[in-house]
């Protein structure tokens, strides 16, 4: 792939020339949608920022020469890698005057829902990854992704963000340890996860303390993102007791009595979307193993549940 500028211009590779037309370039673009929506919200941890830079990747790729597309796949990747390392280091500025924590905009992921239709759907998709990332810096992140994600050889990665292979080693040398190494969690299984899921959902409704308790492993964290504009906490709060008196006193002072509550697969485990008057109050998911849950995120940003849907109506 040959060199591109910061913007994402520019990018090709391989040896057979591109002549396709419009209807054909389009569709080729299509194929590639899903994994370009994949690199794009995982690099940003946003719904809307990740469409924009789809939306932008394919005016580069409409606007490109065909003798500067020689494999469509790696010119899209290394666009939208770089317009998202661009937008990531502008929206770290936003993120450092967040109101209380930020976490990653929620994305139900049932089938049929992806944004994109084949969105990649795995560990790496969970909010306690896409927190991990915030760690790193934006080059980090995309090295990170390319390697441990899409699994790229270190050449390409190298031809995507423009380095050098022994650079993108360095480079993803700091970010493992960023990390902590990303040793792999005991995962829970699906059918543990859901049952974690609703035992929780009964507790928080009977409001009982020692059922909560219960379900939670001792050094259990409470996230929750409000940004400002709804009822959330200002900090991360840890510990199984603390957790659960926090979360029964906001069900019982905070929240609202009325809400309809939805299942729901969001960011590839089980969760499940609140609604109020029909419009998306909350989106709740976990992180559990080893028979306890471990972690809860909690996001109540009206703009971030902006691009879920209205509750649906009630079959007649």
């Amino acid at each position: 792939m040959e060199s591109e500028d910061k913007n994402g211009k520019g990018a090709s590779e391989g040896t057979k020339p591109q002549t396709d037309g419009g209807a054909e370039r389009l569709a080729t673009f299509n194929q590639h949608r899903g994994l370009l929506f994949s690199v794009a919200y995982r690099m940003l941890g946003s719904v809307a920022d990740a469409e924009d830079m789809v939306q932008e990747t394919f005016i580069r790729w409409q606007e490109a020469a065909n003798e500067e597309v020689r494999s469509p796949r790696a010119f899209l990747v290394t666009v939208i890698t770089r317009l998202s390392i661009n937008q990531l280091q502008s929206a770290r500025v936003r993120r450092e005057e967040y109101v209380g924590e930020w976490l990653p905009e929620p994305l139900v992921t049932d089938p049929g829902s992806d944004p994109l239709a084949v969105l990649k759907v795995d560990e790496s998709l969970s909010m306690a990854f896409l927190l991990l990332l915030e760690r790193l810096t934006p080059m980090e992140r995309a090295v990170f992704l390319l390697r441990e994600v899409f699994e790229y050889e270190y050449e390409e990665i190298g031809k995507v963000l423009g380095q050098s292979e022994a650079n993108c080693r360095q480079i993803l040398r700091r970010a493992r340890q960023h990390v902590g190494e990303m040793r792999r969690r005991f995962e829970a299984s699906a059918r543990e996860h859901e049952d974690l899921l609703k035992r929780f959902i009964q507790a928080v409704r009977k409001g009982e303390l020692k059922g909560l308790v219960d379900l939670l492993s001792s050094n259990a964290v409470l996230h929750s993102d409000g940004g400002g504009k709804a009822i959330a906490l200002p900090n991360v709060i840890y510990g199984a007791e603390d957790v659960a008196r926090i979360i029964l006193e906001r069900m019982r002072t905070v929240t609202p009595k009325n809400l309809v509550i939805r299942l729901a697969q969001i960011n590839g485990e089980p969760g499940f979307v609140s609604y109020l008057n029909g419009k998306p109050f909350s989106a709740l998911t976990l992180d559990s193993g080893e028979g306890s849950i471990k972690a809860i995120y909690i996001v109540t940003n009206p703009q971030k549940l902006a691009h879920l849907p209205d509750l649906p109506s009630a079959p007649q």
